[in-house]
């Protein structure tokens, strides 16, 4: 209860010293559970405008800026992007999402100026806070046992995007506990639990009731567990099931 509270006031002096400086102010990197808190703030009535963003579209992790309605100059998300990748791909360790950022938090760093991970053929993307740049670059040099060059990507057109996997099922309803047990194989009744403790998130927001109904691109979060988009009915059995699309991110 008291981080929630040192943290909701801390939300409040981000957006008053945008207000009253007339310049933009940025969180460092939010959970889940941070951004649904202040989706629940209304900015507007302490006179700015929240904007979230975390390098790429749909990141789960995000910074928020405030900033007045209207600015008289441009401005950025203060975010990098840095790849990380095995200095020799023979002698290298099949790494996960797990063992860079382990690797990452080991140098002491708080995880709230580390965004998004994602891990591709043994390779690593990770957003971070444009001031701890520097300090990534010069002191990662290992990832487990494997030793690991770092480079900064300059051109965010070369920024990687999260893989896709697109799953089909059938379900006799579309309620969100059914979709979430789809997408991660398992039981409807063991999602239960998940939802009614407050750890599914919809597009940020965070949902507690099973029979939640979704629509097509929702974004569904469960801590723990991963992420995924809905797709939406394909189409209708003679038995009344439905055949559902869904994109888990990997």
């Amino acid at each position: 209860m008291e981080d929630a509270l040192f943290f909701r006031k801390r939300i409040q002096e981000l957006a008053s010293v945008a207000y009253q400086r007339d310049i933009v102010t940025f969180t460092d990197f939010l959970n889940l559970n941070e951004l649904h808190m202040i989706k629940t703030l209304n900015s507007k009535e302490l006179g700015v405008i929240a904007e979230a963003f975390g390098g790429y579209e749909h990141a789960e992790r995000q910074l928020v800026a405030f900033h007045p309605d209207a600015l008289s100059y441009q401005w950025e998300f203060p975010i990098v992007c840095i790849k990380v990748e095995p200095k020799s791909v023979r002698f290298s360790e099949a790494l996960n999402h797990r063992d860079f950022l382990g690797a990452l938090l080991n140098l002491g760093v708080e995880r709230s100026t580390i965004g998004d991970i994602l891990v591709e053929d043994g390779k690593a993307w990770f957003f971070c806070l444009e001031r701890m740049a520097d300090f990534f670059l010069e002191n990662l040099t290992r990832v487990k046992h494997t030793f690991v060059t770092l480079e900064l990507v300059a051109d965010k057109e070369d920024f990687p995007k999260p893989r896709l996997e697109e799953m089909t099922g059938t379900c006799s309803s579309v309620r969100l506990d059914a979709m979430i047990a789809l997408a991660f194989r398992q039981s409807r009744s063991s999602m239960t639990g998940l939802i009614e403790s407050g750890n599914v998130y919809v597009n940020g927001r965070q949902i507690v009731s099973n029979g939640h109904s979704l629509k097509e691109g929702d974004i569904v979060s469960v801590r723990g567990k991963g992420r995924f988009c809905y797709g939406g009915i394909v189409n209708q059995t003679k038995k009344g099931k439905y055949s559902v699309k869904l994109y888990r991110y990997v």
